[in-house]
């Protein structure tokens, strides 16, 4: 941070407070600004400090109390305002910020910092036009490189949100020209690289080299050799997941099955948690987790040290080039194995990742010159969904069980897409107006961010009717995650985007019964569809030209009563399929870690023979513990560190459910609402239980009695039916 010279014939006190600072000596810092705060509560440096100071101790709440106090006496003090809006920034807290940003860039108009982060806060805010325009004053006021980047990267953040992709990665490559160390637009031009049509796989592999280049020479000489791991073939390995997305994320909806099922014979289970804040799922993954270690805040240096000192074994990234990610800690070697996967469709370009876990078709053979990373495919999908990350009990609800294809009701078809704007390119919605046309009377959906606002809206209608879509039949759907799910209702036939097309979204259509046009590409990020369809068993939905989307959309669209019948089946389909196996996918995914655990192991006496190496592996297989042949047993994590078996928890369970039949609630005075502790505690348990075991049946009859005794007969008898139909499904 800047700091004042202390003028001369100053209280000394204000010359304690700057030597504490400049010693970095927080404590004292912290107790010399209450000293001085105690003399005057006006003291203005102590006011700017102590928040500052109560930060760097990682005391968060302290340090934001003592802010709003100083700035409540200071209302106009634009570096008090900007050393507090750092902290509230550092932690998340984006929308408090907003308001304070727009007050100090107000009393110092010329200053660029002040926009740059302004314009960082509107980008969490979703309000990327007011964004976009705070980015641009920053660039004319930008008086050094570092203000020029910033600017740069604002700018590239919101125009690529604004549907911009291809000047949002040409921004980024102006800033990388500026500052080549600057990790955010590295990590920004591999993002926003995806959706850029222009742009084809082999490209996208390059610029991760050029990233890779600018990281890894000056670290390579210092990565570790991690002898002492190399021992015992089969034992219980350590694993790192390693993620900033342990929260409301989408990369959840595919890593929390894993996390509760993956083998625990086998395998010891961490979390190593990089973003400053927790909501409920993350309360979810340290249940889950073996172990959970918090990150946040940490250097990368300090975040690889912290891995290295579990001794973790084989580490997985689960973010690749997205923000929070921690690819800095994995180039800098923290564990002998380390692993991409899930949260980002492309290879990190670092090669210090040693693998990334795909599948066959997804990436097909011919597709591992697009990685650094060593591939390893699945014999299934490259990765296992579960719906209804944030509320899991929503799961059961009948609002979001499939309903008849809205179209028998309307009289007309609807197409539609939620997905990110940024993939909509105008390849994308020329060929959907060409869809549009090809169905006379049919409606064309289209949910996203800043849809809600009326110019940006108009803007859109008029981009589409330019493209050839008929603005009297569109219908554009502002983006609210309280309607996740529900606006599927309203969609009779789903278009994916190309080239890079949907993926949580995708999961979410299928499971809640609508079908999916998808067109066949090249690389990974354009074929997500390709790989679900195929696991599916649906390759007819698989387009591999603009003509044939065309056709397999009108055919869906041609006989409705067919259609009806294939959303009223589609959500079994997908549940019975690789797409939703939980059970499979953690089998091949703990096989893939023991071999790629057993291939590092025959590296070290054999580093370049490869057949020595196959050999010594094979040398291993008769001790290879004959009690992992059978399923494990599912287990319940009930607390961090504490995990029960499932029938353990149902025991649990069962006592929790005796306890709360003696305090029989009154359901007239109650309303029925849930009221008393004892039936909160039942829910409680039987959540917790249904999402480490989706479809336990106990934990869905329990449920059921709970609604039951408070008056919710619909809800008990849903539950029911959902208990009744996990014990008839096939094992």
């Amino acid at each position: 941070m800047r700091t004042a010279r202390v003028p001369a014939g100053a209280d000394p006190l204000d010359a304690r407070i700057q030597a504490a600072l400049t010693a970095q000596d927080w404590p004292l810092l912290v107790r010399l600004c209450r000293q001085a705060l105690r003399k005057s509560g006006r003291h203005l440096r102590a006011h700017r400090l102590l928040g500052y100071a109560l930060n760097k101790q990682r005391d968060t709440d302290a340090a934001l109390a003592a802010y709003r106090q100083a700035a409540a006496l200071w209302p106009d003090d634009v570096d008090l305002l900007s050393l507090y809006t750092d902290v509230l920034i550092e932690h998340t807290r984006h929308s408090e910020a907003v308001p304070l940003l727009e007050k100090a860039c107000a009393l110092a108009p010329g200053n660029a910092v002040g926009w740059i982060k302004l314009a960082h806060c509107y980008y969490e805010a979703r309000q990327n036009e007011q964004g976009f325009a705070a980015a641009q004053k920053a660039a004319k006021l930008a008086k050094n490189v570092d203000q020029q980047v910033g600017a740069l990267t604002q700018m590239a953040i919101h125009r690529r949100e604004l549907g911009q992709v291809r000047e949002a990665v040409q921004d980024c490559e102006s800033a990388i020209r500026l500052n080549p160390q600057h990790m955010g637009n590295h990590t920004n031009r591999l993002l926003f690289m995806l959706a850029d049509p222009t742009v084809d796989a082999q490209q996208q592999a390059a610029a991760a080299g050029e990233f890779a280049a600018v990281i890894e020479p000056a670290l390579r000489p210092h990565w570790p050799d991690f002898a002492a791991q190399r021992t015992g073939p089969w034992r219980r390995l350590r694993i790192g997941f390693l993620s900033p997305d342990f929260r409301t994320h989408a990369v959840m909806y595919f890593l929390e099955g894993l996390l509760a099922q993956l083998d625990r014979r086998q395998f010891e289970v961490w979390a190593f948690y990089l973003y400053p804040r927790d909501d409920a799922v993350t309360g979810r993954v340290q249940r889950h987790a073996d172990h959970f270690v918090r990150l946040a805040g940490l250097s990368p240096d300090e975040q690889a040290q912290a891995i290295r000192a579990q001794g973790i074994d084989i580490l997985i990234d689960l973010a690749g080039h997205t923000s929070y990610n921690g690819l800095l800690a994995m180039a800098r070697k923290a564990a002998p194995v380390q692993v991409s996967w899930l949260g980002y469709p492309a290879t990190t370009g670092l090669t210090a990742v040693d693998y990334k876990f795909t599948d066959e078709i997804t990436d097909p053979p011919g597709a591992d010159s697009q990685y650094s990373e060593r591939l390893y495919r699945l014999p299934t999908l490259f990765c296992c969904y579960r719906p209804m990350s944030r509320e899991p009990l929503w799961r059961y609800q009948p609002a979001y069980q499939p309903r008849p294809t809205p179209a028998l009701q309307n009289g007309y078809v609807t197409f539609g897409s939620c997905n990110n704007l940024g993939k909509l390119t105008d390849d994308v919605l020329r060929l959907w107006g060409r869809v549009q046309a090809s169905v006379p009377g049919s409606r064309l959906l289209i949910e996203g961010k800043n849809l809600g606002e009326a110019a940006f809206a108009a803007a859109y209608r008029q981009r589409c009717a330019g493209l050839g879509i008929d603005v009297e039949r569109l219908e554009l759907v502002a983006l609210d995650s309280a309607n996740q799910y529900l606006t599927y209702h309203r969609i009779d036939i789903a278009l994916d985007p190309f080239p890079l097309t949907g993926g949580t979204t995708s999961f979410d259509l299928l499971w809640m019964g609508v079908p999916l046009v998808s067109m066949n590409g090249l690389s990974f990020k354009s074929r997500m569809g390709t790989g679900l369809l195929t696991y599916l068993g649906r390759t007819e939905w698989l387009a591999h030209d603009a003509d044939a989307y065309v056709r397999i959309a009108g055919t869906l669209a041609a006989d409705l009563q067919q259609l009806n019948t294939v959303r009223l089946g589609l959500r079994r389909e997908v549940e019975q399929s690789a797409l939703m196996r939980e059970d499979l996918f953690c089998h091949h995914f703990g096989e893939g870690l023991r071999l790629m655990w057993l291939q590092w192991l025959a590296q070290g006496p054999h580093p370049r023979d490869a057949e020595a190496q196959s050999r010594l592996i094979e040398s291993w297989l008769p001790d290879l513990p004959a009690e992992w042949s059978q399923p494990p047993s599912p287990g319940v994590g009930l607390a961090p560190g504490q995990r029960v078996s499932l029938p353990g928890a149902h025991q649990r369970l069962q006592s929790l459910l005796d306890k709360a039949k003696l305090q029989r609630p009154s359901v007239t005075l109650t309303g029925g609402r849930i009221e008393h502790r004892c039936w909160i505690e039942v829910t409680e348990m039987a959540e917790l239980i249904l999402t480490a075991v989706p479809h336990d049946p106990v934990a869905l009859a329990c449920l059921a009695e709970v609604e039951h005794a408070h008056g919710h007969t619909d809800f008990a008898l849903t539950y029911l039916r959902h208990a009744q139909q996990a014990l008839n499904a096939p094992a």
